[in-house]
């Protein structure tokens, strides 16, 4: 069976053909109100789930998998990256993550017009390397060169399938970091950059075409797209900046979401009035600057409490961005609830970037995204067994595992001789 099964993974991989299967008496994190259902099956046909229940059927010409009581989730965010953008960050023609046109900070024009994800490059070696470790899609963020703004420019979701469409509809957002680490991208103050942000507002919604304005026409164009219920991503950690941010976007219409919010516990009644989502890092602990001072280990279970939806990242760690379910790990450690800590890697995710009513969860209607795990799947010890986008059996290979099978073999071969 297990053969049959192997065989299996890799036709559907080769032949880019998404099988119809049943996945049999499994442990499903369904991240629905349904909770955690045992000895349960899944059915799988056209790429999307048909059913969830006990005893299903098969139908014709698919395929049984006995997941043997395994724990069975929908695909995982691998956080903010630049997986496909970036391949060796200190090779400058590799790196497309941000904008730089040479000019200083300060006198710089804002281009909201630049989106990393035209730069997307679906054969990255990092792409299968995150995937078979059961991240199926992650969110290109934009970086804000030496020679930027602090205005980075706009991003987008982009399934980690090997598809050169990858872009997911309706993920595209705005990114925008704030705080004591962007004065330099803002004339020495952080009281620069809600002043330049409201002179963008104005110089948007009023037109205006002095040759020393902040943006170009097509940049006020796509700025504007956002003061209309647009999602933006406010990179951003200290409390009081935070609160100001919320009040920024309510006031100008905009749909923000906090990014980084290491002091994000402080304010978390007003993110959960607000409904403002937090994207963070559950392992910082630690201030690496003056804006995190309040940084501790149990913010994502003090958010969670106050009832503010939270998924989780690595920043500036695109290279490992498979290890994001570890730091959700620590999260329940630190007092999360298990399942809030899977659902924030699933629905929670999918539900920020817009994303809710086709991915994240194991429900009937839903991109047939799949894991099943050899154990509990925040464990550090447990391993994705199997991996599937959109219903196609993903090829457990990349390149790590071919360097190690290779000189694995001549390692054999030199202790042989």
């Amino acid at each position: 069976m297990r053969t049959l099964i192997a065989s299996l993974l890799v036709v559907c991989a080769s032949n880019a053909i998404a099988q119809d299967f049943l996945i049999r008496g499994a442990t499903v994190h369904t991240a629905t109100s349904k909770g955690t259902l045992t000895d349960t099956d899944v059915r799988i046909r056209d790429g999307k789930i048909q059913s969830v229940g006990s005893g299903l059927a098969a139908g014709d010409g698919a395929v049984i998998i006995d997941a043997k009581g395994r724990a069975l989730t929908a695909g995982m965010f691998a956080g903010l990256s630049t997986i496909g953008v970036q391949e060796v960050s200190q090779e400058e023609t590799t790196n497309d993550a941000s904008l730089g046109l040479g000019a200083p900070a300060y006198e710089m024009q804002w281009r909201p017009e630049f989106d990393v994800s035209t730069a997307y490059n679906s054969r990255s070696v990092i792409v299968p390397v995150t995937r078979i470790e059961g991240m199926t899609w992650t969110v290109l963020t934009p970086g804000t060169a030496e020679s930027g703004n602090f205005l980075a420019g706009q991003g987008a979701a982009v399934t980690l399938d090997g598809r050169r469409d990858a872009v997911i509809d309706g993920s595209r957002s705005l990114f925008i970091n704030l705080g004591g680490q962007m004065n330099s991208h803002s004339g020495g103050s952080r009281a620069a950059q809600w002043m330049l942000l409201e002179q963008a507002v104005h110089e948007t919604r009023n037109r205006v075409t002095d040759e020393k304005a902040l943006m170009h026409p097509l940049g006020r164009e796509v700025f504007g797209r956002y003061l209309s219920g647009g999602r933006v991503i406010f990179n951003v950690d200290r409390a009081g900046d935070i609160v100001k941010t919320i009040a920024f976007a309510k006031r100008y219409g905009i749909k923000p979401v906090i990014a980084g919010g290491a002091e994000a516990w402080v304010v978390a009644d007003e993110l959960a009035e607000a409904k403002v989502p937090v994207i963070l890092d559950p392992l910082t602990n630690l201030p690496n600057t003056f804006d995190q001072i309040g940084a501790r280990l149990d913010n994502a279970a003090l958010l969670h409490k106050a009832g503010v939806k939270i998924t989780f990242t690595q920043f500036e760690d695109s290279h490992n961005a498979r290890k994001v379910r570890q730091t959700a790990g620590n999260a329940v450690a630190h007092g999360m609830p298990k399942e809030a800590a899977i659902t924030a890697l699933t629905a929670d995710a999918a539900d920020i970037f817009g994303l809710g009513a086709t991915r994240g969860r194991i429900a009937p209607g839903q991109t047939a995204d799949l894991v099943l795990w050899s154990g509990d799947p925040l464990d550090v010890t447990s391993l994705a067994d199997h991996v599937w986008i959109a219903g196609e059996a993903v090829e457990m290979r990349s390149r790590q595992l071919e360097l190690r099978d290779r000189y694995f073999q001549r390692l054999k071969q030199s202790t042989a001789n």
